[in-house]
């Protein structure tokens, strides 16, 4: 489990990066078997331009170009909010086994909270474990912090 503390710090840190570029503070990384942090991602949708580019899918990237394949089964996929459904197909898609998040998304969660894409029968891959609310506090506060500001 210190591996995951120190990979949700990581993205703790990836996330509060994301504001500078005025983008919504989500950071995720991919761990592999071992543990060791070999995929870096945050949200950078205002910073490129692109729609796709949700923190989860830039850490898959990053983790597929280091690894050399798409394929992530064995890998770890920590993130600080709950994946939205995009983000749970890029993570079926790249065969992660574990996916662990902080906060949940009641709005737009594809996790367990509005739909659970990554553990759906219906679907040919699923994810073999998913661990949610791994410091929701933390991860939420970034998100309120973040909202609160854009409204006033």
């Amino acid at each position: 489990m210190t591996e995951v503390t120190a990979a949700m710090d990581e993205a703790l840190r990836l996330a509060r990066l994301a504001v500078e570029s005025n983008d919504v503070p989500v950071g995720a990384v991919v761990l592999d078997e071992a543990g060791v942090i070999i995929g870096r991602g945050r949200n950078e949708r205002e910073l490129t331009g692109d729609p796709t580019a949700h923190a989860e899918v830039v850490a898959l990237r990053d983790a597929a170009e280091t690894v050399g394949s798409w394929n992530l089964t064995g890998h770890a996929l920590v993130v600080t909010l709950e994946p939205c459904v995009m983000c749970a197909g890029a993570i079926l898609n790249s065969r992660i086994s574990t996916v662990v998040f902080g906060a949940w998304d009641d709005k737009a969660g594809a996790a367990g909270s509005v739909i659970d894409v990554l553990r759906s029968r219906v679907l040919p891959a699923r994810v073999s474990e998913v661990v949610g609310g791994v410091r929701a506090d933390e991860c939420a506060a970034l998100l309120t912090e973040f909202f609160g500001r854009l409204r006033d």
